[in-house]
């Protein structure tokens, strides 16, 4: 999957226009270690044991979740950093808004699979 360094809304790619939709990661230290090796362009693949991948929406509960779980998590290494992305918005069209709690904890399901194709 790349990573889009998102500091505007639109993008041009092979002389098209692009939408782009802002999203967010809270990871832990040994997430951070692969994305930040890949010169923040990727995340890493799904383990097996984590199908799917969860961005979340908004910086606000991003925030909430990588100093509620991360920090408190001895797999995220007791850290948790808040990644901020962008992809297009037509990738993201194939997939529904979950709300998990109150309507700030909004997220995507994005099965493993697809990931690859987030550019």
């Amino acid at each position: 999957m790349s990573v889009i360094a998102c500091s505007r809304q639109l993008t041009i790619y092979s002389q098209w226009m692009t939408e782009l939709s802002t999203l967010y990661r809270p990871v832990g230290q040994a997430e951070f270690d692969l994305v930040r090796a890949s010169g923040f362009q990727s995340f890493p693949p799904r383990l097996p044991h984590q199908p799917i991948f969860y961005p979340v929406l908004s910086e606000h509960y991003a925030t909430q979740i990588a100093r509620d779980w991360n920090r408190k998590d001895k797999t995220s290494g007791f850290v948790g950093y808040v990644l901020r992305f962008c992809v297009r918005t037509e990738f993201l069209a194939n997939y529904e808004i979950h709300t998990v709690g109150s309507s700030v904890h909004q997220e995507y399901w994005i099965p493993a699979e697809p990931l690859a194709e987030i550019k």
